[in-house]
């Protein structure tokens, strides 16, 4: 154990190294990347830390693809494409909870929650990257109101298959070291179901805040350097936390699949 913690040490050091070049990280994230690398490449094994780094790395090149185009759609995000401790937690943190509980608590629960964990983070990091160059304006996912691009809680076709590859690529990952097919279902409906739950809570209990300059939503605090005002939403649930609990309901999903089949 103490030799398989050490590796995963070395390679997460590695990549963390490799993502600070790229501009993919803060410092702060690094440290955060690093923990969660070593807990769950070195306590969920070999197949988990496989699946961390695809979330990672293809979130992070998705990042800087197309990076200006996307310009006018970061502002409107409260944090850019440079992750801070927060987000990483917030994307990884449920996953390496579950590795360290697979220890604990062995259970075969474990494995389809980790896929639906990492389908639903993959998922919705794809179709916030590639959904917001969509060519058609989306819709809110509770009115089916079109609303501007960006705007929290709106999902277009093309973001939702987006969406769905994500999580498709993570299960048909994890079949391919598990051998077990149920896997792909597992990654792609627990990825998707887990980025539409995401969807809802942004557009429902995210707080929203409205810049009086700009006229525009944004989930900023400061905007066009002024302070914005709250719009709707729960004043303590942030984008992270929203990001945190729609991978632990994707994991959810992926376990009921699990046990349904």
């Amino acid at each position: 154990m103490v030799e398989q913690l050490v590796t995963a040490f070395i390679l997460s050091v590695l990549i963390v190294a490799l993502a600070l070049w790229r501009g993919s990280l803060s410092r702060s994230g690094a440290v955060g990347a690093l923990v969660i690398g070593t807990l769950t490449f070195g306590l969920g094994g070999g197949a988990w830390g496989v699946l961390l780094a695809i979330f990672f790395v293809s979130s992070s090149l998705l990042s800087h693809y197309k990076e200006r185009e996307k310009l006018a759609v970061a502002e409107k995000f409260d944090k850019g494409h440079r992750r801070d401790i927060w987000q990483v937690f917030a994307n990884g943190g449920a996953g390496a909870i579950v590795a360290v509980l697979s220890l604990v608590l062995p259970s075969p629960f474990w494995l389809p929650m980790f896929v639906g964990v990492m389908g639903t983070v993959t998922a919705d990091t794809w179709a916030t990257e590639l959904g917001t160059l969509s060519k058609k304006p989306p819709r809110l996912i509770t009115t089916g109101r079109v609303a501007p691009v960006g705007t929290s809680g709106a999902v277009s076709p093309f973001g939702t298959a987006v969406s769905w590859g994500g999580g498709l690529l993570i299960g048909a990952v994890a079949a391919l070291f598990d051998g077990q097919w149920w896997l792909v279902l597992a990654g792609s409906l627990g990825g998707l179901v887990g980025s539409l739950f995401d969807s809802l809570l942004g557009a429902t209990v995210q707080q929203i805040f409205y810049c009086d300059v700009c006229q525009k939503e944004t989930e900023k605090k400061m905007h066009c350097g002024q302070p914005t005002r709250p719009l709707r939403g729960w004043a303590w649930m942030n984008n992270d936390l929203v990001n945190l609990l729609a991978s632990v309901f994707g994991g959810a999903v992926a376990v009921l699949v699990y046990l349904i089949v």
